[in-house]
């Protein structure tokens, strides 16, 4: 009743954050989802907790916690927008594909547009991060990872779905991938002992200072590695959660206002609505360009496994 009510606090942030996080449920009208406007997921297990298979991660920050949904067998919005997403990149490309095997020169603005942008991540970020003769045999990985983070993007512009970059597991998995990939790499080009011997640069020392500096230096290159790819994780979920989080807060005050009468409720809506607009071009370039910095990101890491130091 309370979610009805006008004792519902619209400015929580715990009702915020119920918007823009990962649910087992889509919000949309009530005409579609019923009372409450939830529109329920088909779950394959009704309850993972009493089968003993949900785990819930905690890191003690409380605002970062409220991101991570719980590891059982729940499916969620972000899973079914993520797998929409894969769909779209191979429709996309499937017909891309066949296009350009017709050895034609390319035709039309959906053609000319991929190619653009494929050729923009081959020629300004893979070949100068991970030099050209190393390359090409990365560039399905970051063609890869380009799209599908711009297509999860742009998927939280879509009214009623959401991002699904706007969760710690996404971006977690993405990050994990990127980190397993750069070690591959480093290890391929390098060998293993000589990639892991590697991640200590040169250093002309007398035997005993570089018997207590080179472990140290070890560690900390090693935990650095780590590092990286945890902030490139969480450097895409903050940029898409926090800029759904003040649309969320934009509109909220339209619900608010709406408590102090017409005349107030109309300016407030007026006010929210424009800002809401704006905010929403700006979301639009920055979905473009987190697709953009996390992939040059990777590259740039890869470049740095394949020419260490």
């Amino acid at each position: 009743m309370a979610e009805h009510g006008e004792s519902v606090d619209y400015l929580d942030p715990a009702h915020l954050m119920g918007h823009v996080k990962d649910a087992d449920y889509f919000e949309v009208p009530r005409v579609l989802g019923g009372p409450d406007g939830h529109l329920a997921i088909p779950q394959p297990i009704a309850d993972p907790e009493a089968l003993g298979v949900s785990w819930k991660l905690r890191t003690g920050i409380e605002g970062l916690d409220g991101l991570v949904q719980p590891l059982d067998f729940h499916v969620t919005k972000f899973m079914v927008l993520e797998v929409v997403a894969a769909v779209i990149l191979i429709g996309v490309f499937v017909t891309l594909a066949r296009m350009m095997s017709s050895g034609d020169r390319p035709r039309g603005r959906f053609w000319n547009l991929f190619e653009t942008m494929l050729l923009f991540i081959r020629d300004e970020v893979a070949r100068p991060a991970i030099g050209r003769h190393d390359a090409d045999r990365f560039l399905p990985f970051l063609w890869t990872m380009f799209f599908f983070v711009l297509t999860c993007n742009l998927l939280g512009m879509v009214p009623w779905a959401g991002s699904p970059t706007g969760s710690l597991a996404t971006t977690g998995v993405l990050a994990l991938v990127t980190f397993s990939v750069v070690l591959g790499a480093g290890m391929s080009k390098m060998g293993v002992i000589g990639f892991w011997v590697g991640q200590v640069p040169h250093m002309d020392l007398p035997l005993p200072i570089a018997i207590l500096l080179k472990p140290m230096i070890f560690a900390i290159e090693v935990l650095g590695m780590f590092i990286k790819h945890f902030v490139l994780a969480v450097r895409l979920l903050a940029n898409m959660a926090a800029g759904h989080l003040v649309l969320a807060v934009l509109i909220a005050f339209i619900a608010v206002a709406w408590r102090e009468g017409f005349v107030i409720a109309g300016a407030v809506s007026v006010a929210s609505i424009s800002g809401a607009f704006a905010l929403s071009m700006l979301e639009l370039f920055v979905a473009f360009l987190q697709a953009y910095i996390f992939t040059f990101l990777s590259a740039l890491f890869i470049g740095m496994a394949v020419h260490p130091h």
